[in-house]
């Protein structure tokens, strides 16, 4: 149940911060973010916190030795 939720979260984190980047670089304007450098370093850490909670979530691999 934790790693559907962390998937879930770290899913939107990504894509939230992906928006919040482009709208930091004037890339899609239209809001009061735009063109606003704060928000693309915003965008940046949630990128990158969501980016975190699916690596987290990965499955471990385990030394398997031969022989």
């Amino acid at each position: 149940m934790l790693r559907w939720l962390k998937a879930i979260v770290g899913i939107v984190f990504v894509a939230i911060g992906a928006l919040w980047i482009l709208q930091g670089l004037n890339v899609v304007q239209g809001s009061m973010m735009s063109g606003q450098t704060m928000w693309f370093v915003i965008g940046v850490i949630v990128a990158l916190l969501g980016a975190w909670l699916l690596w987290t979530i990965r499955p471990v691999r385990e030394n398997v030795s031969v022989g």
